[in-house]
């Protein structure tokens, strides 16, 4: 997992403090980055257009034009002159090797957006956003410096935003560029090296990026085993059969030996699950909320007492009685709307869903800050899980996922995870990640993809 950071100037402050590394140093690093990227990825004499700002940003771009000066066709727009010290250096140091200004913007092969930092706070004029739609509308490779331009540091648009095929950031991974919000504008997300190795630049956080290799599926090594060795799973079904029913499915396909299914009535199922009233004896691991619907309270608190790890989903989020079962031993799945339900019941705040999606990281710190032995899943364009303010955010995820019963295959898995032994935290990542990455597998159309056809791609993860 690569580490993320809310901000990077504390980081850039440091390497000039501590190794000596010039600000104007940083930057030629930065651009030499994106330089290198650039020669790597395009042949020579490709029409290259750089945009810029007046701020550092733009002063990196200007760089950046000096080094792809007669290796590609390159044009250099000044949207604003620059105003830093080190801009108007770098603006003398392009016209001395004859970089060529241009009045005007085009339609490049590659167009590279050095308008706007981090730090842009306040909503665009409409000046730039004619200019950045304007960018935006062009058939070009864009690639935005550091962040797309009208993207804040919460990784809010504020009313347009350059929309990158791929983002290069400098020395590390910005909490912005993950948002869910700005998911739509960073395309690909690369990080270049400032000139100092990336563990000494970084230094500490508590956000991380989850990588394919951090999954760890459930293979099977210990060949004395039976059944029982891989746990007993019980989901507890309501009103709604379905949801249990997929989440039992993927439940069984992820590892746990057994699986059953908790129903008041006799209900149709596949032969592969079973069947029952009571919680069994062996039961590792319960997985309730999945199509609950209306629940006695009274059975609803004697479930959630029940010393086994558990899974929370869906309709228990609208149920205050969880609130006093937020131990060590629970995970909760919510979806946003679901998860503004929880934080209101919990007291944390009263807001909409848009409040939330635009500021999903604060949210999930402040409910991990009341709750910090709860692994907390907020579902979403980019997954964030939670446990004692530490966050880990899963971005595989696909619109393909955008479907009735995806949530309860997750569910799933989890479940099944934590019914063969695994920590609630463990089972929560390497559920989560395997449930992107085999949506992300399936090669059919993406508004294709069903419950069934996504448990049949974990399976071959």
């Amino acid at each position: 997992m690569k580490k993320v950071f809310d901000e990077v100037k504390s980081l850039d402050k440091r390497a000039i403090n501590s190794y000596f590394l010039s600000e104007e140093l940083l930057m030629e690093h930065a651009s030499l980055g994106i330089q290198n990227y650039i020669s790597k990825k395009f042949k020579k004499n490709k029409k290259v257009l750089i945009v810029c700002g007046s701020g550092n940003n733009g002063a990196d771009g200007i760089a950046l034009a000096r080094l792809l000066h007669k290796k590609f066709e390159v044009s250099l727009y000044l949207f604003k002159s620059p105003k830093t010290l080190i801009g108007i250096l770098q603006e003398k140091r392009a016209k001395a090797v004859d970089v060529d200004f241009v009045k005007e913007i085009f339609e490049a092969d590659i167009i590279v957006d050095c308008l706007f930092g981090t730090g842009l706070d306040k909503k665009l004029d409409d000046k730039t956003i004619d200019l950045i739609s304007q960018l935006n509308s062009f058939n070009s490779f864009k690639i935005a410096c550091d962040i797309p331009s009208g993207i804040n540091s919460f990784g809010q648009v504020l009313n347009i935003a350059f929309k990158a095929d791929v983002t290069i950031t400098m020395g590390a991974i910005k909490t912005a560029t993950l948002s869910d919000v700005a998911k739509d504008y960073v395309g690909k997300i690369k990080v270049i090296n400032l000139g100092i190795n990336e563990d000494l630049f970084q230094g500490k956080t508590d956000k991380f990026l989850l990588e394919k290799t951090d999954l760890i599926l459930p293979f099977r090594g210990k060949k004395n085993s039976h059944k029982g060795t891989y746990g007993h799973l019980n989901i507890i079904s309501g009103d709604k059969i379905g949801a249990s029913i997929i989440a039992s499915k993927a439940a069984f396909s992820f590892g746990a030996g057994l699986v059953t299914i908790i129903s008041e009535k006799e209900e149709i199922i596949p032969h592969t699950i079973m069947q029952s009233k009571e919680i069994s004896k062996n039961c590792t691991a319960l997985a309730i909320g999945m199509g609950l619907g209306n629940v006695d309270k009274n059975r609803l608190k004697d479930l959630l007492s029940l010393n086994i790890p558990k899974v929370l989903d869906a309709d228990i989020f609208y149920k205050v009685e969880i609130l006093d079962f937020l131990n060590e031993n629970i995970v909760l799945t919510p979806h946003p709307k679901e998860f503004v339900s929880l934080l209101k019941m919990s007291n944390i705040a009263d807001i909409t869903i848009d409040e939330l999606q635009n500021n999903r990281f604060l949210y999930v710190e402040k409910f991990s800050k009341k709750y910090p032995e709860i692994v907390l899943l907020l579902k979403g364009a980019n997954v964030i899980i939670a446990q004692n303010q530490k966050i880990y955010i899963n971005s595989f995820g696909t619109s393909s996922l955008s479907k009735g019963g995806s949530g309860d295959v997750l569910s799933g898995l989890i479940a099944s995870l934590l019914a063969q032994g695994y920590k609630p935290l463990e089972a929560t990542i390497n559920a989560s990640l395997a449930h992107t990455l085999a949506a992300k597998n399936y090669c059919k159309n993406s508004y294709s993809l069903t419950p069934d056809d996504l448990i049949e791609e974990i399976k071959k993860l």
